[in-house]
């Protein structure tokens, strides 16, 4: 007869599961809101429908992750990592090409997005593998560290091209090292490196991005430049923002997703359509949400029972913050158009199972806090 610890029921983390839950509920409602028709002529896109049936599944993936101890992760990391790289390179040649990118893997009754599977195996695979690294890290656990989980990921999802993810892992892998520990006199070499290359690496660097990738910058820069062309979005963007008010104008009031002036309105730019319906009272009751999460996850990472665990809950608190910041500072112009989705909120089947799973583990680390003391 299956033993279930009491400990562990008790221990489960309703408080952020209850307030990931409602964000992705905001959110479906939001798509709902951003893709109806106008002057409801039409028909309905499903995409809210469709997210509704993945906020579904993702809950059910959640419980299934909670029930077995996080620890034994780590076993594996090396089979899992080894599998989530061959998977960033098979989309390469079998890939779905959609919008000038290769970044899904078609299976005919569903697509799935292999870089936001890497996410979780690349967070994983780093954890298990600094946990019993010395501290602060060697030069040679250093480079071997940036080198595995670094750059190669970054080099394969760059080729997709998926700008936004790959920047993201290597923004996790530097935020992992520094938290192990770094030795203050490699730190320093890195950033006298890093100053010095910029001056004569830039003009390489600008020649290898794409064109799409250069306007968004120039656009970041000075969306007046072009504001029916390249600094459209950003535009776009602001006005939407903007034209919520205080109050806001009401759920199915707003004009600029259903007239279809807010491109992707429903995915990256779905945080100007919230903000237009719901104003600025609006806007910080959802980033009030958010930070309770953040502030949960960062705790766990705090009162985890091993280093593993530590890792384990920073490392997707890292992610989900990063992704916050970034497609909020660029919905408002502040930060470059890189297309990272809101957590919780964007539409997209893999990355909202991503991030439930992610959620799950931080959970899974915090009801296991306790098993260090008690047998």
């Amino acid at each position: 007869m299956l033993k279930i610890d009491r400990r562990l029921i008790t221990s489960f983390d309703w408080i952020t599961f209850s307030i990931v839950v409602f964000i992705c509920i905001i959110g479906i409602l939001t798509i709902y809101s951003a893709t109806r028709p106008p002057l409801d002529e039409g028909e309905q896109p499903p995409f809210y429908v469709k997210q509704l049936i993945w906020l579904m599944i993702a809950v059910i993936f959640l419980f299934i992750f909670v029930t077995f101890d996080y620890a034994k992760l780590k076993n594996f990391w090396l089979i899992f990592y080894i599998v989530g790289i061959l998977l960033l390179i098979l989309v390469l040649f079998i890939g779905k090409t959609a919008m000038g990118a290769k970044r899904w893997i078609n299976l005919g009754f569903f697509s799935f997005q292999p870089s936001e599977i890497f996410k979780i195996i690349f967070i994983i695979s780093i954890s298990a593998f600094l946990e019993n690294k010395n501290s602060p890290l060697s030069v040679k656990d250093t480079l071997k560290t940036l080198f595995i989980f670094g750059m190669i990921p970054f080099l394969l999802i760059v080729k997709q091209p998926d700008l936004g993810t790959a920047l993201l892992i290597l923004s996790i892998t530097f935020i992992m090292i520094i938290y192990k520990g770094l030795q203050i006199r490699l730190l320093l070499l890195f950033l006298s490196i890093l100053f010095i290359s910029i001056f004569f690496l830039w003009e390489i660097l600008w020649e290898g991005l794409r064109e799409y990738q250069r306007n968004r910058i120039v656009a970041f820069i000075d969306p007046t430049i072009d504001p029916k062309g390249i600094g459209y979005n950003i535009m776009q963007s602001i006005i939407t923002v903007g034209s919520g008010g205080f109050w806001g104008k009401g759920f199915l009031e707003g004009t600029q997703g259903p007239l279809k002036f807010l491109p992707e309105r429903h995915t990256d730019f779905i945080f100007p359509i919230f903000a237009e319906e719901w104003g600025f009272i609006g806007c910080l009751f959802l980033l009030t949400l958010y930070f309770i999460i953040f502030m949960r996850c960062f705790q766990t990472s705090t009162i985890a029972k091993d280093n593993f665990g530590k890792f384990l809950s920073l490392g997707f608190t890292s992610v989900f913050i990063l992704y916050f910041f970034i497609n909020i500072g660029m919905t408002l112009g502040i930060m470059p158009v890189v297309g990272v989705p809101l957590p919780f909120m964007s539409y997209g089947g893999t990355t909202l199972l991503a991030n439930f799973i992610g959620i799950a583990l931080v959970i899974n680390v915090r009801m296991r806090r306790f098993e260090l003391f008690y047998p």
